[in-house]
């Protein structure tokens, strides 16, 4: 009876999918590894060129097979690397509880509350990717200085094989979800089932997936080998650009820096991050699974691996600029969050900008049947644009790419990508608490007309 209650409750989160839907999300299975490697490719054989590769296949100078056979394969030796690094980072989320928590003043972490689940579930979490972050970085510095037994430039030294790899686990796991959906899932009430099997694959039907009590699927890979390895990855190219020019670029030590604020400002918030649409709303499938594998590592350190090929000296003036619009939009995609986290944590009992904050009160009705109540502020950033933490971080992304000067391409994908991504995010989101809110959020959309940007869009 157990049984057949749960799949009655599967079967009534099921959903249709249009073709244009099914089309792209089968274009992406098969063909988002091959973007990936493309990027990788062209720094490899063409200077970052992302043009170069193009003209050399359309003017028959080359084939996609010469292009194929010049790139490094498989290795062995990689795939030990990959296999420590990921292993460690599991022993470091499951084995080592927070202990910053109770040393650093202001940080939120140990075993904290998510989000409530469309089917009314709150899941608990253990925090301490802050800890795991300093943990590895702290080895990875005494392994520069003192120890010894790696080179600094291990991971761009092997950074191809290392793309193979991590495809491996990326497809891996979000096979292992899919499988599980089916078979065992963790809390079948929150599942979702579209009929379509490759939609089901990509964008997951699982809503919390975990083995065990705590090993979130969700939390782990986003975080753990996905962004704690995003600025080994930096350190890993300045090091290699030391070791092939004798000097790091101003560029490179931007890049370096701004990044390093965003993913630190990432673990400092980890428990707010529970509350975001990644653990709020998404399913997790090959979307998740394979993106944080491998789209995130990747293509979100393009900058750095193109001032490997293309060390550039920026003048102070420009090094400047880049600096300044990083900061602010670090500062804009902050004071939002903070803002919102601050108004959720008092229920609307403290001052934003100095003064009490306006919202709307909505009611909402969770798949269990109950209704809940929800309040969306309408003051501070929140009262300037819908999205205006989205916008902050454009304003950071753009700054990391200029960084690289104006000569390629390459380096822009990561501004241009997180602009649909984010654009896209704002429709979805805004579609979503249409339907959630109903008239209560026709309300709020009057009282802030606007997504991204005052005035504009």
């Amino acid at each position: 009876e157990k049984i057949a209650f749960k799949v009655v409750q599967m079967k009534s989160l099921a959903m249709e999918v249009d073709w244009f839907s099914l089309t792209a999300v089968i274009l992406l299975l098969c063909f988002a590894p091959f973007i990936v490697f493309f990027f990788i490719m062209a720094c490899d054989q063409y200077q970052c060129s992302i043009s170069h590769p193009i003209l050399d296949l359309y003017n028959g100078e080359a084939t996609l097979l010469t292009i194929w056979n010049r790139a490094p394969s498989f290795t062995w030796a990689a795939a030990k690397i990959y296999a420590i690094w990921v292993t460690f980072q599991v022993v470091l989320y499951m084995c080592v509880p927070d202990i910053m928590h109770k040393i650093l003043p202001g940080y939120v972490g140990g075993v904290q509350d998510g989000a409530r689940t469309p089917a009314g579930l709150i899941n608990k979490y253990e925090v301490n990717g802050l800890q795991c972050w300093i943990i590895t970085h702290v080895l990875w510095v005494a392994n520069a200085q003192y120890l010894h037994w790696f080179s600094p430039t291990i991971i761009i030294d092997n950074w191809i094989p290392l793309l193979w790899c991590t495809n491996i686990l990326g497809y891996a796991v979000s096979t292992l979800a899919f499988i599980k959906a089916y078979l065992f899932p963790t809390n079948p009430e929150d599942c979702k089932f579209t009929g379509n099997i490759f939609y089901n694959y990509m964008m997951g039907i699982e809503f919390n997936p975990r083995i065990g009590k705590w090993f979130d699927f969700k939390l782990f890979f986003n975080g753990r080998p996905g962004i704690v390895v995003w600025t080994l990855i930096n350190l890993s190219y300045a090091a290699k650009q030391q070791e092939l020019y004798g000097y790091v670029t101003n560029s490179m030590i931007l890049v370096n820096v701004l990044q390093a604020v965003y993913v630190l400002d990432f673990f400092w918030n980890e428990a707010w991050y529970l509350k975001t649409i990644d653990i709020c709303h998404d399913h997790f499938g090959w979307y998740l699974g394979w993106g944080d594998c491998v789209w995130l590592p990747f293509l979100y350190t393009l900058q750095g691996l193109y001032l490997v090929y293309n060390p550039i000296q920026l003048s102070t003036p420009h090094a400047a600029g880049v600096l300044i619009l990083g900061l602010v939009g670090y500062y804009i995609f902050r004071s939002t969050n903070h803002q919102k986290d601050l108004f959720r944590r008092t229920e609307g009992n403290c001052k934003i900008w100095g003064k009490k904050p306006t919202f709307i009160e909505c009611s909402y009705r969770s798949a269990d049947g109950g209704i809940h109540k929800s309040k969306l502020m309408t003051s501070g950033f929140w009262g300037v644009a819908r999205h205006m933490n989205y916008t902050g971080d454009l304003m950071g992304s753009l700054a990391y790419c200029l960084a690289c000067g104006g000569e390629h391409l390459l380096p822009y994908f990561y501004i241009v990508y997180m602009t649909i991504l984010l654009v896209h995010r704002c429709i979805r989101d805004e579609h979503r608490c249409s339907n959630k809110y109903g008239k209560d959020w026709e309300c709020y959309t009057a009282a802030v007309p606007y997504r991204l940007l005052p005035n504009i869009f």
